[in-house]
């Protein structure tokens, strides 16, 4: 989560300092940390430590991990800085999160090539704003497995940004809070959430969209990230200040020189001090409460050590009395542990129950073969309170005689409702088989609740019929006619694999099959005077089979039909 205050999660004097020294430390050491431009564009253009209400930064400039990467400090007398130090651990990247940062990396490389959007920075950010997804705490899919929220945006120590979302993706139906590992507020979110995991939803707390989406936030408008100014410009649109960009500035640099990949919920956390939980439904993911708490004693955060040691002076120690010999103890001496009152841990939390599941605003499902479908299946499921109930697996499934398939090719597919307890399906795709079929909804698994929707598969269509060339179609009697291509279009587009009947009829006015002149050959040489099956190619053309006249001169006309209503009357003269 992004600060919106120079007031970070580290507090009181002796942290202070220690930011202080670490920032030292950076500038004089071979650590991360490149120059920072001086022209940031729209972000906060304060000194760090200033801060900037508002909410137009993506995450509503809420808290974030101050945490520096591991220094490299100059071998000299008085260079070296006392810093905690974490080891090569930290350059380990959880494997899902590591993949969803090199997908946005690609996706966005395919969409904006001129953004140059290198993937290091969003593992940067995403280092800063939750730790990496609490170091890698997400499902196969990419998915916390509880909601990462910021505090409540209330004011109070923060900026005020009332709600947005009903609730929605934050739980909090007061003020806004910052979601997921990207740390996006809900108003944010509403205009550049991303499915980055083609499973249909744009979840916050799934880190393939989060990651995705701050890639495209990043790069909105003409930057260039390999340029120094507008890489700064992208972060601090991200969070408006500037010890947040020195942060973001930090870690990023510390990527680029490389890293490794780790098992899933196995990267190193945040060393600072954790917030507050950002309500119900998981911690937050390093966010401070809006009221500072002192550390306790004997804590880690601030606490002296019970046995302190003197610090190494540069000069000789002053002599004073010497105090009398005394024997060494033959035993160590023995330490009473403190005391201490295990945490109460609290009983299993259960589940809410699904109560009930309902169409959300699923339109009429009718695709041409071959095609999309234009709209998707959407259901939302509620608890027996009737409120929208999120986590909720929900199963699709296409059942009936047809080759339609969801994207991927499949026929069945298992997704969990958001935080609003809706879902949608993956895309329908039309097979060529026309025709009715279903596609079910089923959520719960004791008393399961189904829902089940209509859908239609019609043949492809053309709206008009035209010839390829413009000659006569003439032939003596008992002689072939030259060959007779046509084109089907639809909408003006060629019309691929549309259906075309060919029929000799009596009269254009009051059309009927005619029993006599020219005739196409069935089985055997059969004359056949009513075709059906004929189907256009891929660019739309239909050449028919060989038209005979026969012995009757005369002129005679063929009729040609199309699935959408489109007619060619071709005219056919026996000299």
């Amino acid at each position: 989560m992004a600060a919106q205050f120079g007031h970070r999660l580290r507090r009181g004097a002796t942290t202070t300092a220690v930011a202080a020294a670490a920032v030292a430390a950076l500038t004089a050491s071979q650590g991360p940390g490149a120059p920072l431009a001086d022209d940031a564009g729209s972000g906060d253009q304060k000194t760090a430590g200033s801060s900037s209400p508002g909410d137009s930064a993506a995450t509503g400039n809420s808290p974030y991990h101050t945490d520096l990467p591991p220094l490299t400090t100059p071998d000299k007398p008085g260079a070296s800085v006392n810093l905690p130090v974490t080891g090569s651990a930290e350059a380990g990247i959880p494997a899902s999160i590591l993949a969803a940062y090199k997908k946005a990396e690609q996706s966005v490389a395919g969409s904006d090539a001129a953004c140059r959007l290198p993937w290091q920075l969003l593992a940067a950010i995403g280092k800063v704003e939750s730790g990496q997804a609490r170091g890698g705490r997400v499902d196969a899919d990419g998915t916390t497995y509880s909601p990462i929220l910021g505090p409540a945006l209330n004011g109070q120590g923060f900026a005020l940004i009332k709600d947005t979302d009903g609730g929605a993706f934050d739980g909090d139906a007061t003020h806004d809070r910052a979601v997921g590992p990207m740390q996006f507020i809900p108003s944010t979110w509403a205009a550049w959430g991303q499915d980055g995991n083609g499973d249909g939803r744009k979840n916050p707390n799934n880190i393939y969209d989060a990651a995705l989406a701050a890639g495209l936030y990043l790069c909105a408008g003409p930057r260039d990230l390999s340029v120094a100014t507008d890489l700064d410009r992208a972060v601090l649109s991200y969070n408006q200040s500037r010890e947040y960009l020195q942060t973001v500035r930090s870690w990023f640099d510390y990527y680029k020189r490389g890293t490794h990949e780790v098992p899933d919920g196995s990267g190193v956390l945040p060393a600072g001090p954790r917030g507050n939980s950002g309500g119900s439904g998981g911690s937050g993911g390093g966010s401070a409460s809006p009221s500072p708490t002192p550390p306790a004693s004997g804590a880690p955060g601030g606490a002296e050590s019970p046995n302190p040691k003197p610090p190494t002076t540069g000069g000789p120690a002053t002599p004073g009395p010497t105090p009398p010999p005394t024997a060494p103890p033959t035993t160590p001496p023995t330490t009473t542990p403190p005391t201490t009152t295990p945490p109460t841990t609290p009983g299993p939390t259960r589940p809410p129950t699904l109560g009930s599941l309902e169409n959300a605003g699923t339109g009429p499902l009718t695709a041409t073969a071959g095609q999309a479908f234009g709209e998707r299946v959407g259901v939302r499921a509620r608890n027996t309170l009737g409120a929208p109930l999120a986590k909720a697996s929900v199963t699709f499934t296409i059942t009936g005689d047809t080759d339609t398939r969801f994207t991927g090719g499949l026929t069945a597919i298992t997704l969990r409702t958001g935080a609003d307890g809706t879902v949608t399906s993956p895309v329908l795709r039309a097979g060529e088989r026309t025709g009715a079929f279903k596609v079910t909804a089923v959520a719960g698994t004791t008393n399961p609740r189904t829902l089940t929707f209509g859908a239609t598969v019609t043949a492809r269509q053309a709206d008009a019929l035209a010839r390829t060339g413009e000659a006569a179609v003439t032939a003596a009697a008992g002689e072939r006619f030259e060959a007779v291509q046509v084109k089907a279009t639809h909408k003006g587009a060629a019309a691929a694999g549309v259906a075309v009947t060919a029929t000799m009829i009596t009269d254009a006015e009051q059309p009927a099959a005619n029993g006599k002149g020219p005739y196409f050959e069935g089985e055997g040489g059969v004359p056949v005077r009513t075709l059906q099956g004929l189907t256009t190619d891929a660019g739309g053309l239909l050449t028919l089979p060989v038209i005979h006249a026969d012995s009757t001169p005369g002129t005679y006309t063929l009729r040609l039909t199309t699935e959408g209503g489109a007619t060619l009357d071709i005219v056919l003269t026996v000299s």
